[in-house]
């Protein structure tokens, strides 16, 4: 009878997965380094550095080593060393980012680089020691734990290449980072293979580019994008569509700088903590001013113009505030992580009585805004604080973390909103919940925050009358639906692939003339649409209409419009919807009922 397969962990998995590809490429290329290979989602990495460049052409080659190696059936063995004696290893095998993590173990007992930990080991004699895997000849610093043999590892393929600083740290050598991915059965590599290619053609970035949205540029500066036009006019959609609904629920807009002295910045407490995250500071007359971080000490010292009474809260002050944060080169990703960020920013001052109200009001602007945008899947993680912390990484006042914390958490029960808790992760100043959503193919974003904040406000002196005449201290929500423009705009492009719904696409109808006798009657049609308020484009390029229909399509304009002799009256007009073959002819009034329609609907 055969013997049943051992399963093992998919992490476990991952990560053996890992040390083979480290096991193929040091056979393929002799004199790599290695640097780290931790467990990622879906897969793995690893960050060497190779006597030649890498190339993505070069994959087919170390795959087909790695599986050589698979089929040898070679065992993970592990083996623990002393500090001194790994150390003498690694040194023979020439590793010297390995040396450089065994002198970290030996100094503070263990060393954590991403998601890889190499701890050290008491063996109660007195002398540290460490583990190491061998499989076959090659030899691995490693905690584990691993599969038992290269054979229980399933099915794996390489996908890309970047480039990584040692440690993270701008300054340390480059090194190169090989992406793969693992599952246990191919169905599975099948099936995430083909959602990576449809998240490619989704890609924002790419996208970006080739709608003429948004674009980058070196003499302006990493991470701070430039809006070309049908950019802006999707931003300009987004803040009516916000304006709209943040008036309807009693917010009071207000503009704050740019830049502010340090002194607010250090009365609010962000220095402390966030001074890594904000650009260096200037100097004039002998004061340091810095750019602006987020929008909170502002808007406190607006609240704290006048005298505030219970009857004048709550009181929702609300911008689309652009913010500034040093971002690392290394973790800037197109309009997903950037430097420059229009943030959809209000703070909610009010009573403690008024807490639960106004916070399950927030929440449900949420819901409100994600059925308009048609995301259907959503959770909110809800962050609390360590008490092991306090006064360290979070502020030291333990019964008002236990008190907010309990407001929350009753208020997203009372909700039915569904929510995960996780510790640990709040703001410094109270417990936030970062608002996860997902695309229409199944990718993840953080799209926004919600955050009670019982500290700061007491920092800048802020307080109401109350109905006995006495000065209580307000409770802060900070909250952003929408994230920042530049996030959820990079989110909103994949989750359309680009094709956004009529109300939010920069151009709404192409007309398209037929031949140059047809132009005047476009142009007439289009001043008709556009005195309805619709965006139109006519293309009077001399090219067929095959091929302006082509290129309508490619720009995903919702509707099209064609111009020709039966068409010369304006009564009655042949339309073509985005993604359809079939031209339909309709009666212009008709026609333009339904688009205002749709458009104001949002549909």
């Amino acid at each position: 009878m055969k013997p049943e397969k051992k399963i093992f962990p998919i992490e476990t998995m991952r990560h053996s997965t890992a040390h083979l590809l480290a096991a193929a490429i040091t056979t393929l290329y002799p004199g790599t380094k290695l640097g780290v290979g931790p467990v990622i989602d879906n897969g793995f990495y690893y960050d060497m550095q190779t006597v030649e460049p890498l190339r993505i052409s070069d994959f087919g080659k170390i795959e087909k080593m790695m599986k050589r190696i698979k089929e040898q059936n070679l065992s993970y063995v592990r083996e623990e060393l002393s500090i001194s004696q790994a150390r003498t290893l690694m040194r023979e095998l020439g590793q010297d980012y390995k040396l450089e993590l065994l002198d970290d173990i030996e100094k503070y007992g263990t060393t954590k680089i991403g998601e890889q930990t190499e701890g050290a080991i008491d063996n109660h004699s007195g002398e540290p020691t460490i583990s190491i895997y061998r499989t076959g000849e090659f030899v691995d610093l490693c905690q584990g734990p691993h599969v038992e043999h290269t054979k229980d590892i399933g099915v794996f393929k390489l996908t890309s290449l970047a480039g990584a600083y040692w440690r993270g740290k701008e300054g340390n050598p480059q090194l190169t980072r090989v992406y793969g991915l693992a599952f246990e059965t191919q169905e599975e590599l099948d099936a995430h293979s083909a959602f990576l290619e449809e998240a490619e053609k989704r890609d924002h970035r790419k996208l970006g580019k080739e709608l003429e949205l948004f674009t980058f540029d070196d003499d302006v500066g990493p991470g701070l994008p430039l809006w070309l036009p049908n950019g802006a006019l999707l931003i300009e959609q987004l803040e009516t569509l916000v304006k709209e609904t943040e008036t309807a629920a009693g917010y009071k807009r207000v503009r704050t700088p740019h830049i502010a002295k340090e002194s607010l910045y250090l009365t609010s407490g962000h220095l402390p903590y966030y001074k890594d995250s904000m650009f260096s500071p200037m100097e004039l007359d002998g004061v340091k001013y810095y750019l602006k971080a987020m929008n909170c000490p502002h808007h406190h010292k607006i609240y704290a113009t006048l005298p505030r009474s219970y009857r004048d809260l709550p009181l929702r002050l609300a911008e689309y505030g652009t913010c500034y944060r040093y971002e690392k080169s290394g973790e800037l990703f197109g309009l997903m992580r950037v430097r420059s960020l229009q943030m959809n920013d209000a703070h909610i001052y009010c009573t403690e009585e008024q807490f639960a109200s106004e916070f399950k009001m927030v929440n449900e602007m949420y819901v409100k805004y994600f059925k308009i945008f048609g995301i259907e899947k959503y959770l909110m993680r809800f962050s609390t604080h360590d008490p092991k912390k306090l006064g360290e990484k979070y502020v030291d006042q333990a019964e008002l973390w236990k008190k907010t914390e309990e407001m929350v958490r009753n208020v997203l029960v009372q909700s039915d909103i569904p929510f995960v808790e996780v510790g640990d992760e709040a703001a410094f100043y109270g417990p936030k919940i970062d608002v996860q959503v997902w695309s229409a193919i199944g990718r993840e974003f953080t799209l926004a925050t919600n955050q009670v904040d019982f500290a700061v406000p007491s920092r800048f002196g802020l307080t109401y009358k109350n109905s006995n005449n006495e000065y209580e201290t307000p409770l802060c929500i900070h909250r952003a639906p929408l994230g920042t423009h530049e996030r959820f705009i990079g989110f909103l492009i994949e989750h359309y692939a680009g094709a956004f719904p009529l109300w939010l696409s920069p151009v709404q109808i192409q007309i398209i003339p037929v031949g140059l006798d047809h132009i005047e009657g476009a142009k007439k049609l289009a001043l008709e649409l556009q005195k309805k308020g619709i965006r139109i484009e006519v293309d009077e390029s001399n090219a067929t209409v095959g091929n302006k229909i082509r290129v309508a399509e490619k720009s995903k304009v919702p509707y099209m419009i064609v111009i020709g002799d039966k068409e010369i009256d304006l009564k009655a007009i042949a339309v073509r919807t985005r993604g359809s073959r079939d031209i339909v002819s309709m009666q212009k009034n008709e026609f333009i009922e339904r688009i205002v329609s749709e458009i104001e609907s949002k549909k």
